[in-house]
């Protein structure tokens, strides 16, 4: 797989067939996480606690497996607060998707993580363009009127666990920059986030847990396929993309996810979702895609 370079007049090439293959796989894995929580908390099936502490689980075993396959289990590390956001990511969004939508609960998490990650890049002196500026607004804007009271508004507490997992994915992705083997860094921050999790499931269990057959499915496939596999195909994905494209494809995420949740969950993709996701994708996308000018440029 060749590495994405950019042409002699400055654009960005186009990605090989194999990355675009890649790409695609990742992103329906991600928006895969989302339906099957909710399949699985929505019918009651298993609860949120034992979903966070199966899906690590089962996430960390297939990550360990594949590098056990490569023989480079040696190799495993990450870090302690990498573990602790991936914890509190997967820890909220389990008891966000108890009430939100598959389609509304995707478009929350990854508007707050792309927010999360401009703002980030704000703090430590970062420049914004007019069109970056105005897209951000943009996009805040949309969260604001999605979250903002009337009809079709989520649930505030889930909207705001929804949020929570997102900002903690989004420091957990800032936490991974520059990891020279990502694989076996995830490996490592999933192995590190058992032991909270389980610490999380020996309080949970003076509630009570449930966890039926199919609860417990639906939790092993979200940790080991559409997370585990899920990032590794998506690691490999990123050799072939800009950094550019990397960030653009995931925004096709939380509208895979909506029609996904209509298709097998049999959930509405009302007015105000379409309208707001229209607008938080579309500011997101402008601050993304849009280049810096030259003097800009020039001065880094």
């Amino acid at each position: 797989m060749s590495d994405e370079r950019a042409t002699p007049s400055g654009t960005i090439a186009r990605p090989a067939a194999s990355a675009i293959g890649l790409t695609a796989v990742a992103m329906l894995a991600f928006a895969a996480n989302s339906i099957l929580c909710r399949l699985a908390l929505a019918q009651g099936l298993i609860d949120p606690t034992s979903f966070t502490l199966v899906r690590i689980a089962s996430g960390a075993f297939a990550l360990w497996l594949i590098l056990a396959l490569k023989r480079q289990v040696r190799s495993v590390h990450g870090s302690w607060a990498g573990a602790l956001a991936l914890f509190v990511y997967a820890g909220a969004f389990s008891f966000a998707y108890i009430a939100l939508p598959a389609g509304t609960g995707a478009l929350l998490l990854f508007g707050a993580v792309q927010v999360t990650m401009v703002t980030t890049a704000l703090v430590r002196g970062e420049r914004l363009t007019l069109p970056q500026w105005f897209g951000f607004a943009l996009a805040l804007a949309g969260l604001t009127a999605l979250l903002s009271p009337g009809a079709g508004a989520p649930p505030i507490t889930g909207a705001g666990l929804m949020i929570a997992s997102g900002v903690a994915w989004g420091a957990y992705s800032l936490l991974g920059r520059g990891t020279v083997d990502p694989l076996a860094s995830t490996a490592g921050n999933f192995i590190r986030a058992l032991p909270l999790a389980a610490v999380a499931m020996a309080a949970a269990m003076m509630l009570g847990p449930k966890v039926e057959v199919m609860g417990f499915v639906y939790a092993v496939m979200s940790g080991a396929v559409a997370s585990g596999l899920g990032y590794w195909i998506w690691y490999a994905a990123l050799r072939g993309l800009s950094p550019v494209q990397g960030a653009s494809v995931q925004l096709s995420v939380p509208v895979i996810t909506a029609l996904a949740g209509a298709i097998a969950l049999g959930e509405p993709i009302t007015t105000r979702l379409s309208l707001c996701s229209i607008t938080i994708l579309g500011g997101i996308a402008l601050v993304i895609v849009t280049r810096p000018n030259a003097r800009r440029v020039a001065a880094r």
